[in-house]
């Protein structure tokens, strides 16, 4: 995970501790988790937004070719 062994991913997770407290640590999680959840939620919302105009983009350019020949 990101090149980081057990050993400095606890230290990590005790620095933590020390800095926020144990009591802030479930209220850090709880806004990280909504955080993480209203990225993937927007990003879905763009894939979605890029498929509509590439689906449509493609039968105007067959029906203004079409009309050419």
């Amino acid at each position: 995970m990101f090149g980081l062994g057990g050993g400095e991913l606890m230290l990590i997770f005790l620095a933590i501790l020390l800095l926020f407290g144990a009591q802030k640590l479930p209220e850090l999680a709880k806004g990280m988790g909504k955080g993480i959840k209203e990225f993937k939620k927007a990003q879905q919302e763009i894939d979605e937004e890029f498929n509509k105009v590439g689906d449509e983009t493609p039968k105007k350019e067959k029906s203004s070719s079409s009309n050419k020949g």
